[in-house]
């Protein structure tokens, strides 16, 4: 029994000291702090030391975040079951009210009260007596339907904060993934750190000279082949064979996702399968799809200060074939630049109205 309470005890003191915050007011204010040196130390230098600040920072705001949404699920909570009592009870009170009213209602409409009244008066009083009871009841349903209202608002209110909770705990677990990829990229070596986003820096002005010197080859349909998956650019900007798939629209990068077909593939980054698309565009390369590295924040995506550390496309292998084939209609360009003293091929597609799709490391 002792060891129960002592086991008890310890538990008590851990959940308390996993609280960042002890109520509303003190998760706000240290919301506030960790958002501001956030957005201060993204204003200066950047070093490895900086990079791992902003990844502390933004792991406890995240955490933080975490902990006001818990509260806010459990204060919700707790007024959920309040209100399924009191809406209990209206039901049950208007369904029995409504019963017995409905008895008094037909015996008085029949007109008995007035055979039975002792007098007008007696009469009278029932008559206003049933007036009341019906008034009563209609207060009665009018408050029933508002429980119902309040009770439907909260369900989805905290259906809401329980998907804003399981993306915040997404966000955390991507955030310390990050965290860990970068310290073991660079060993906690600031040269390595600088390598790495000199790297990512040589990569885009790559891109930006090809789209600029590209040696337009002609018009091609949608399912032609166009290229063939490589490794160009390695060591200086490519880490082993894949395609880089990008999308530009007037000239700002964009998630592939709204282009493409939706299809299932092997998410190497998260785990498992996934589907993903939502447009109308052919995948670049054959199935079965593996997919390295997502649009936006990834744990690898630190080195692309240039984008505000995102990813600016997306990394894939096809496991059946190394063909790239184009997903639309378009003017095929091609180009060969230098990047971090190798050289990368690439090409890209002029689609219209602003669009263009680039295929990086093709042989």
């Amino acid at each position: 029994m002792k060891k129960i309470c002592l086991i008890l005890f310890l538990f008590a003191i851990f959940v308390t000291r996993v609280k960042a915050c002890s109520n509303e007011q003190e998760c706000s204010s240290l919301i506030e702090q960790y958002t501001s040196q956030i957005t201060k130390l993204q204003g200066q230098a950047n070093t490895l030391k900086n990079q791992i600040a902003q990844f502390d920072a933004q792991i406890k705001l995240t955490s933080l975040k975490i902990q006001q949404t818990e509260d806010q699920i459990e204060l919700l909570g707790g007024r959920i079951d309040q209100l399924e009592v009191s809406l209990d009870s209206l039901t049950q009170a208007f369904s029995s009210r409504a019963v017995e009213t409905y008895k008094l209602s037909k015996f008085e409409n029949n007109f008995s009260f007035v055979l039975t009244a002792t007098d007008v008066s007696d009469a009278v009083n029932r008559f206003h007596y049933l007036q009341k009871i019906q008034e009563e009841d209609r207060s009665l349903l009018k408050k029933l339907e508002q429980a119902q209202t309040t009770y439907k608002g909260e369900k989805q209110d905290q259906e809401s904060l329980q998907k804003q909770l399981k993306t915040q705990q997404a966000n955390l677990s991507a955030q310390k993934a990050s965290k860990n990829t970068l310290l073991s990229q660079t060993k906690n070596d600031e040269k390595k750190y600088q390598m790495l986003l000199a790297q990512a820096l040589a990569e885009k002005a790559a891109i930006d000279k090809a789209l600029i010197s590209g040696v337009k080859v002609g018009p091609v349909k949608a399912g032609d082949a166009i290229a063939l998956v490589g490794n160009s650019g390695y060591p200086g900007c490519s880490t082993g064979k894949h395609l880089h798939f990008e999308v530009r629209k007037d000239n700002t990068w964009v998630d592939p996702t709204s282009y493409l077909q939706n299809k299932t593939v092997n998410d190497e980054e998260k785990g498992g399968t996934t589907s993903i698309g939502s447009g109308n565009w052919q995948w670049p390369i054959q199935d079965t799809i593996r997919l390295t590295q997502h649009f936006g924040h990834t744990p690898w995506s630190w080195r692309y200060s240039y984008s505000g550390g995102i990813h600016t496309g997306f990394d894939i292998i096809s496991t059946s074939s190394d063909v790239i084939r184009a997903p639309a209609d378009g003017n095929l360009y091609k180009s060969v630049e230098s990047c971090g003293g190798s050289a990368i091929n690439i090409v890209y597609i002029e689609h219209g109205n602003g669009i263009v799709s680039l295929y990086l490391h093709v042989q």
